[in-house]
């Protein structure tokens, strides 16, 4: 019996089986019900789809609180998709299809807790648990960049060069370029240099269009490409 798989996947696979070809004694035997059950399920998921396999509540009906079956379905099927959907995007997804109303997160989680496709154990990384990298003292990397989006009345869109030294994150380099060639960039690169001093290392993502402009001023540093 493959007690690892939700309830709802687990039917789908026997269903899927028998479809397949499978005699419903075998498939039978494997997922440790009768036979008269898998008729069932391949009845149930002929007439309803996926939501058909969802587990019949032996409660009362008139819980207002209760998720219908085919808003389960869907939530396990987007799961089943996409692995790395949480309830929060989940959610979102189903406000997207026009689900209403839209279960809430903890409903959801629930849900996937049901079937099995999410590790109650396994939690999701702290803002604690993360340090940042940086290095050990000012002047020693700088980080540059450029950066577009920056659009004047008239429609037409500046660039920014920008840098920050990694240790104390000061800003040594903040220039609009109309186009962010070498010669720009470079100046921009140039000004900060002339006014902070030079880094031991520079990081940056411009890495071909600095080399080639700094090896012709022979100028004593590391660029690194990002």
């Amino acid at each position: 019996m493959l007690i690892e798989l939700g309830v709802m996947q687990q039917r789908h696979e026997a269903v899927l089986e028998v479809m397949g070809g499978l005699p419903v004694t075998e498939v039978a035997a494997r997922y440790g019900v009768t036979r008269q059950t898998v008729h069932r399920w391949l009845r149930r998921y002929a007439r309803y789809g996926l939501a058909g396999l969802a587990s019949e509540s032996t409660r009362p009906g008139s819980c207002p609180h209760q998720m219908r079956p085919e808003v389960e379905a869907r939530i396990v099927e987007l799961r089943l998709l996409h692995p790395a959907w949480g309830p929060r995007t989940i959610a979102h997804q189903l406000g997207r299809e026009e689900v209403s109303p839209v279960p809430g997160r903890s409903s959801i989680h629930r849900c996937l807790l049901r079937h099995r496709l999410i590790d109650p154990q396994k939690r999701r990384r702290k803002r604690e648990d993360y340090r940042r990298w940086e290095r050990e003292r000012a002047m020693e990397l700088w980080q540059m960049d450029v950066m577009g989006g920056v659009k004047l009345t008239d429609g037409r869109e500046l660039k920014l060069v920008s840098g920050i030294d990694d240790h104390s994150r000061y800003c040594v380099s903040a220039r609009l370029v109309w186009r962010a060639t070498s010669r720009p960039v470079c100046e921009a690169l140039l000004a900060a240099l002339a006014r902070y001093g030079a880094p031991e290392q520079i990081l940056t993502a411009c890495y071909h269009a600095l080399v080639n402009h700094l090896c012709g001023l022979r100028w004593p540093l590391c660029v690194q490409s990002s």
